[in-house]
C-alpha cells in the first residue's frame, strides 16, 4: 500500500524536528553539563583569563563542581567571569575561597580552580563574588627568562674578567692563589692565631679553677668578693686613709713651716740649733758635771773609811743586809 504525500511530509518534519531537538540537547549537555540539575551562580574578577572560554570546567579542591557561564570584560584590566555551580556544593564553599585559572594538564583546556582557605568563614551565598589570583602567563614567564638570561650573560662576563685578572696575577686574590710566600705567611698567621686562642682558653681554664678553689666560707678573697659588709668596711677604710692622707699632708706642711721658722728666726730653738758656741758650752758643762760626780763618789768613799763616819755607813750596810735577808725569806715561803 502506497503512502500518501501528506504522511511523507509529516514524517520528514518529525525527523527534522527531532534532529534539531537532539542537537540542541546535546549542545546544552556538552557545554553546561548542569541543564537538568539545581545550580547557583557566583563570580570572580581576573586581570587575565589566559584563554578561558565558555563551558570550561570549574573545580573545587580538584572536584568538578560547575562550568563557566559567562565572561564579561569590564575594562582593559578587569574581566568578570560568571560560574554555574551545583547547589549541593553550596554548603562547602566559603566566602574566603580563592579562584584561579590554570590549564588541565600541559596541553588541556583551561579550568577555574577554587581553593578553600584554612581560616573559618561563613558559607557562600548565590551571586557572591569571591577573591581571585591571576596566574603568571607564558609571556610573562618568557620575559622573566629573557631578563634572567641577560643577567646570566652579564654575570658570566664579569666572572670571565675576574678569572682573567686572577690568572694574570692582579689583585689580592691572585696573590693569595699564586704567591707561595704570602700563602706561607698567612698559614703562619693562622697558626699563631690558633696558638693564641689555645693559650687564652688555657688561661680561662686556670682562672676558672682559681675561682672554683676559693673557699667562700673562710678565705679573705671570698670575703672581699662576696661579703657586702666587708666591702662597705673596706670602702670606709679607704675613705679614712684618703682623709688621713690629707691630714698627714697638712702636718708635713706645718712641720716644713716650723723648720723654716726655726732656721730663719731668732728664737731659742734657732739659737740652740745654730749657735756652735752654745753647743761647746753645753758640752763643757756636761763634762764638768761628769767629773764632779766622779769626785763626789770618791769623797763618799773616803767618808766611809773616815773614823767619825765609819759607824754610820756600817749601820746602813747592816740594815740593807737585813732587808735583803727578809726579802729572800719571804720569797722562799711563797715558793
Amino acid at each position: 500500500m502506497k503512502k500518501s504525500s501528506s504522511q511523507k511530509i509529516s514524517l520528514g518534519l518529525f525527523v527534522i524536528l527531532s534532529t534539531i531537538i537532539l542537537i540542541i540537547a546535546l549542545y546544552f549537555i556538552g557545554n553546561r553539563q548542569n541543564l537538568f540539575g539545581k545550580t547557583f551562580k557566583i563570580s570572580a574578577v581576573f586581570n587575565n583569563v589566559n584563554g578561558l572560554i565558555l563551558g570550561n570546567n570549574v573545580r573545587y579542591s580538584g572536584i568538578n563542581v560547575g562550568t563557566v557561564k559567562n565572561i564579561n570584560m569590564i575594562n582593559d584590566t578587569t574581566i568578570c567571569v560568571d560560574m554555574i555551580i551545583e547547589e549541593k556544593f553550596l554548603k562547602h564553599i566559603k566566602k574566603n575561597a580563592v579562584a584561579g585559572i590554570s590549564s588541565d594538564g600541559l596541553v588541556g583546556s583551561m579550568v577555574i580552580n577554587i581553593a578553600p582557605e584554612k581560616a573559618f568563614a561563613a558559607p557562600l551565598n548565590p551571586g557572591d563574588t569571591i577573591k581571585s589570583y591571576s596566574k603568571i602567563s607564558t609571556n610573562d614567564m618568557l620575559e622573566t627568562l629573557n631578563t634572567t638570561n641577560d643577567n646570566i650573560s652579564l654575570l658570566t662576563s664579569d666572572l670571565l674578567k675576574i678569572t682573567t685578572n686572577i690568572q694574570k696575577g692582579k689583585g689580592t686574590l691572585a696573590m693569595l692563589l699564586n704567591d707561595p710566600d704570602l700563602a706561607t705567611s698567612l698559614k703562619n698567621t693562622i697558626f699563631n692565631l690558633q696558638t693564641a686562642s689555645k693559650s687564652a682558653s688555657n688561661s680561662l681554664t686556670e682562672f676558672n679553677s682559681i675561682i672554683k678553689s676559693i673557699n667562700y666560707d673562710e678565705s679573705l678573697s671570698a670575703v672581699l668578693l662576696s661579703d657586702s659588709i666587708a666591702a662597705i668596711q673596706m670602702k670606709s677604710i679607704i675613705a679614712n686613709l684618703d682623709t688621713s692622707s690629707f691630714g698627714i699632708d697638712s702636718v708635713i706642711t706645718n712641720l716644713n713651716e716650723l723648720v723654716l721658722t726655726i732656721k730663719n728666726g731668732n728664737g731659742t730653738l734657732n739659737y740652740v740649733v745654730n749657735d756652735t758656741t752654745l753647743v761647746n758650752n753645753i758640752d763643757s758643762t756636761v763634762k764638768n758635771i761628769k767629773e764632779g760626780s766622779i769626785r763626789l763618789n770618791e769623797n763618799l768613799e773616803a767618808l766611809k773609811h773616815n773614823f767619825f763616819f765609819r759607824g754610820y755607813f756600817k749601820k746602813l750596810e747592816r740594815k740593807k743586809a737585813k732587808e735583803e735577808k727578809n726579802k729572800k725569806y719571804k720569797s722562799e715561803i711563797n715558793d
